[in-house]
């Protein structure tokens, strides 16, 4: 029996490519913080508005800025 490795054609490529983009996506989402992976801290990511044990953000408008600053400071 054959490994995954031995079927492909070029042995510089280890790991199939389906693989390869979820373990890149993995390092955008790391480099990057997302709104789901913020852990909820008491108040506003975006404007220290307090905020109950659950929630990230007080509403939409801060989310958005949030990811808007995010985006231009990558």
């Amino acid at each position: 029996m054959e490994t995954i490795q031995d079927s492909f054609p070029d042995k510089s490529m280890a790991v199939e490519p389906l693989v390869a983009a979820s373990l890149n996506a993995g390092k955008l989402a790391v480099s990057v913080p997302t709104r789901q992976s913020l852990p909820p801290k008491g108040s506003c990511w975006y404007c220290e508005k307090p905020l109950d044990s659950v929630r990230r953000f007080c509403g939409k408008p801060c989310a958005d800025a949030f990811d808007e600053e995010a985006e231009y400071t990558r």
